[in-house]
């Protein structure tokens, strides 16, 4: 029998399709014969009496939950997510030039700092990648700190605000989608695959409305049998150029193929939706924190 704990902040179970899926996790571990406690910020340093550790609140290097898996790994414990992939994760640059060297299929993309956020240079990338130009901070999450930008003038004035936290812009060719797939993985095997399908007018998967309120994706699920082969290979690539803890990879598809939008730590596994059509993805996260072996979804 083995002891998990499962990291997490009061802030971050916002709605009952998390705080459903982190019981559901501790139920799993239940029926497979090990202990799991659910343990905050303040019983950070209960960690080295456990055995595994799941970090479910908002990751990043000046978080809390960062220590908490540096700590863990220190330790020797199996952690979910692990220093290394928060690291590159949080960090766009850092990510997508991991996904550069390993030849993964991304939109077209380069990185600016804020003396090449001028009128002309602006010019040259609406030419070279078309209009709109999708511009990113670093580290941003849940799509903020992401915007479409038409003309010179915005382009000077989002880059430059987004360029206040931090040294590098990241500026990719738009493309636009009606849904992206999101393939969940670990250890280089898939845990499940969904769609997240845009909202009306919307062109991300974290967006608002005209007025400014939350217009939020559809999440469907997927049949094993529908999910393209290549889609897997692509999903466990771009995990792969990263490491091989648990990353929720977007993907566009297009006739000509797929193309990855980014690699996220930390993804979301919500009651209902990313567990939609395999239940088995709490038992196989356990699996892997204990060490015990199990079987990809796909």
């Amino acid at each position: 029998m083995a002891r998990i704990a499962i990291f997490t902040e009061r802030y971050t179970i916002r709605r009952s399709i998390e705080l459903t899926a982190l019981t559901n996790f501790r139920i799993a571990a239940g029926k497979l014969g090990h202990d799991c406690d659910f343990i905050f910020r303040s019983e950070i340093m209960s960690i080295p009496r456990y055995d595994g550790l799941l970090i479910r609140a908002l990751t990043d290097p000046l978080n809390t939950s960062y220590v908490a898996a540096r700590m863990a790994q220190a330790c020797g414990l199996r952690v979910l997510d692990e220093p290394y992939s928060i690291v590159v994760c949080c960090d766009k640059v850092n990510m997508y030039q991991h996904l550069m060297r390993a030849g993964v299929p991304i939109p077209d993309t380069c990185f600016l700092t804020d003396d090449q956020v001028t009128p002309e240079q602006a010019h040259e990338l609406f030419e070279r990648y078309g209009k709109p130009l999708v511009l990113k901070a670093p580290n941003s999450s849940f799509s903020a700190y992401v915007e479409r930008v038409h003309d010179v003038a915005s382009f000077i004035k989002i880059g430059r605000r987004f360029l206040r936290r931090a040294d590098r812009l990241v500026v990719q060719q738009y493309l636009p989608s009606a849904f992206d797939w999101r393939v969940t993985i670990l250890d280089g095997k898939v845990l499940s695959v969904v769609k997240y399908v845009m909202a009306d007018g919307a062109w991300r998967i974290h967006d608002r409305d005209e007025e400014g309120s939350p217009n939020l994706c559809r999440v469907e699920g997927v049949r094993a049998e529908e999910v393209p082969p290549e889609l897997k290979r692509i999903a466990l690539r771009a995990g792969g150029a990263i490491g091989r803890s648990l990353y929720g990879v977007d993907i566009k598809q297009f006739d000509d193929g797929f193309v990855v939008i980014e690699v996220n730590d930390n993804p979301n596994i919500d009651a209902g939706n990313e567990d939609s059509n395999n239940p088995e993805v709490y038992r196989n996260v356990i699996r892997h924190l204990v060490g015990e072996p199990w079987e990809g979804w796909i």
